[in-house]
């Protein structure tokens, strides 16, 4: 059967159906994160928060690699660098009530969203594109936690925070347990320590004996 549209309504069509694709898409990760992850927190610096993680109770802890579905599940990982940043922040309120999270990829973007619901707070936007190529958005304030893990990564943050910083005045805190990547590379000069936590040792037994984890303020005129 052969049928002819005007644009509008095939404009509804396409529109409709790749809506219904997409919550189709979103109730299967959720169900997936909520079978494949475990909700702890305590034994964390942030034992207030509740977070669906990866545990040694939950499947893929141990599971073969290629067995897992998705790409790496870094976002089920609650990072040291990213909790002594959040210490940080709930410590001094400094979050606005409008925000945007850049998790990388749509199942971190999911897993954010049903953190967020676990406690009691309003899902921020998410985004999951890269943004480092594009102009500079007008962010009041960028949190970065894990992110010097990689050279060539550390090196394009460095580019594009300076960007951000010049155009629009950003201000940025970064947190990290002192990776060597971090350390020695040319961004850690211009940090300023704001916040140093040692970390419980259940988190220094899964980051290979890493004891502490600091916030800096990125401030390039030093």
């Amino acid at each position: 059967m052969f049928g002819l549209f005007k644009s509008s309504t095939w404009s509804r069509c396409v529109k409709g159906s790749f809506t219904a694709f997409r919550r189709r898409c979103v109730s299967h990760s959720r169900r997936f994160i909520g079978e494949n992850t475990e909700v702890v927190g305590e034994q964390s610096l942030t034992p207030e928060l509740r977070l669906r993680l990866f545990t040694p109770s939950c499947r893929f802890w141990t599971e073969r690699p290629e067995l897992w579905p998705y790409e790496d599940p870094y976002w089920a990982i609650y990072w040291p660098g990213g909790q002594a940043l959040s210490r940080s922040i709930m410590a001094e309120n400094v979050l606005e009530k409008s925000w945007k999270m850049i998790p990388g990829k749509e199942l971190a973007a999911v897993a954010t969203h049903m953190n967020s619901e676990l406690n009691g707070l309003q899902p921020p936007v998410c985004l999951t594109h890269n943004i480092m190529g594009s102009p500079p958005a007008a962010f009041h304030l960028i949190l970065l936690g894990d992110m010097f893990y990689d050279q060539s990564l550390a090196t394009s943050l460095h580019s594009w925070l300076n960007r951000c910083m010049e155009t629009h005045g950003t201000k940025v805190l970064i947190g990290d347990p002192g990776r060597a990547q971090f350390e020695e590379h040319a961004i850690r000069r211009l940090l300023r320590p704001l916040a140093q936590f040692e970390l419980p040792d259940s988190v220094r037994e899964e980051n290979y004996g890493l004891s502490c984890s600091g916030v800096w303020s990125y401030t390039p005129e030093l």
